[in-house]
């Protein structure tokens, strides 16, 4: 049960009184309370929160730590509707995950999204992986993702998505988006029941044996047989096949195809994401190489709920800011947050979603304060889990 605002005050202004300075930390009850940001709390079994109270702005800045070293963590993401592109409460993204993935530890909030407001909803703005399986292109814009070697990267990741006709010629690509008329999108099962596009032609492929297929990875090249042509769009999807939508705009038609022809699927992109398991859009980066270097974004200026990811050699960082909500917290601009990431300790940092959006869980629930006053409903999850017994490296 959550407790009063008017209790929570009460609290509050005990705990200022005792440490008699602007900034507090507060811990989860099972670790030790610490005076400063400088000294963080000890963390309980490789993770551990803290509350950052800044009370002259006033700012309230959630932090849960990650010990890099402790090798029983891996990450994930989420999917609004569990195996596909949907919108639900970050709570119900977390509960969704089975055992067989691992048990939840800690999450925050993920990329921006299309809301319930327009056509295909839940579509995240950029890229994304799901325990290997690509489910949205990137679109050139800073990254977070989780190398080979199990180190935390990002960068700006572009997409060289492509398919190549029987004649030879190459089209650019989406993926599982909306297709406009004068573009050409690649669909899974992983955009839902069916492709939701109007018009044009598409192209049902199906998998050329000996050859790798669903789900898609990135920076594979998929020889593809066209098992079917429709016209009208809105082609059905199934687990085991692809859909090709091309638009009507006679520049971006392909030579004739016919049924049995082989086409090939490109899923490339720079940096090279061959072999990554988890991957999520954000941006803009706000730390490089310990220094507050925020990108200059649309209200960047301005103070509002933040969310972040950053890092060092030693921990990861999710990182919260309330924001909009006066006496509580007036939420951050992003200079303001990535100096504050960087007193954090962070090395390194990327911004997420931020707004309405902004929320981290630990220990079972959201631990922030939501500036609509609720969980809003968001399209991925960037979610810390421990691995399943059979994954966990013998001691």
């Amino acid at each position: 049960m959550k407790k009063s605002r008017r209790y929570g005050w009460r609290i509050w202004a005990v705990q200022l009184g005792l440490m008699a300075v602007g900034l507090l930390v507060v811990s989860m009850p099972s670790t030790k309370q610490v005076a400063s940001d400088s000294s963080p709390a000890p963390a309980v079994g490789g993770v551990a929160f803290e509350l950052h109270r800044v009370r002259e702005v006033p700012w309230a800045v959630h932090v849960v730590r990650i010990d890099r070293s402790k090798s029983d963590f891996e990450f994930t993401t989420t999917l609004g509707d569990g195996d596909a592109l949907g919108l639900s409460r970050m709570t119900d993204q977390i509960r969704m995950i089975t055992s067989r993935w691992g048990r939840p530890v800690a999450a925050i909030n993920g990329d921006f999204y299309r809301t319930e407001n327009e056509p295909y909803s839940g579509d995240p703005r950029g890229l994304q992986i799901l325990r290997g399986e690509l489910v949205s292109a990137p679109t050139d814009r800073e990254c977070f993702w989780i190398d080979t070697r199990g180190n935390p990267r990002m960068d700006e990741v572009k997409s060289e998505f492509a398919v190549t006709w029987p004649d030879g010629s190459k089209t650019a690509i989406g993926l599982n988006e909306e297709r406009e008329s004068n573009s050409a999108v690649l669909y899974t099962a992983a955009a839902g029941a069916s492709t939701g596009a109007s018009g044009g032609t598409e192209y049902v492929l199906e998998q050329v044996p000996g050859n790798p297929w669903v789900p898609l990875a990135p920076g594979l090249l998929y020889p593809a047989r066209v098992a079917q042509i429709r016209g009208g769009g809105n082609t059905r999807l199934k687990y085991d096949t692809l859909v090709l939508s091309v638009g009507r705009f006679s520049r971006i038609l392909p030579p004739r195809v016919a049924v049995g022809d082989i086409v090939k699927i490109s899923t490339a992109t720079t940096p090279d994401l061959r072999g990554v398991k988890t991957a999520i859009g954000g941006g803009p980066v706000l730390v490089r190489q310990g220094e507050a270097r925020p990108g200059r974004v649309h209200k960047s200026m301005d103070r509002h709920p933040r969310s972040a990811i950053g890092w060092n050699q030693k921990e990861i960082l999710f990182v919260v800011v309330d924001g909009r909500q006066h006496g509580w917290s007036v939420g951050m601009t992003l200079p303001e947050l990535a100096n504050f990431l960087v007193k954090l300790g962070c090395e390194e940092a990327v911004g997420l979603d931020g707004g309405g959006s902004a929320e981290l869980w630990f220990s079972g629930r959201i631990k922030n304060r939501p500036c609509y006053g609720h969980e809003r409903l968001t399209a991925n999850t960037l979610v810390l889990v421990e691995k399943p017994p059979s994954e966990k490296p013998e001691r």
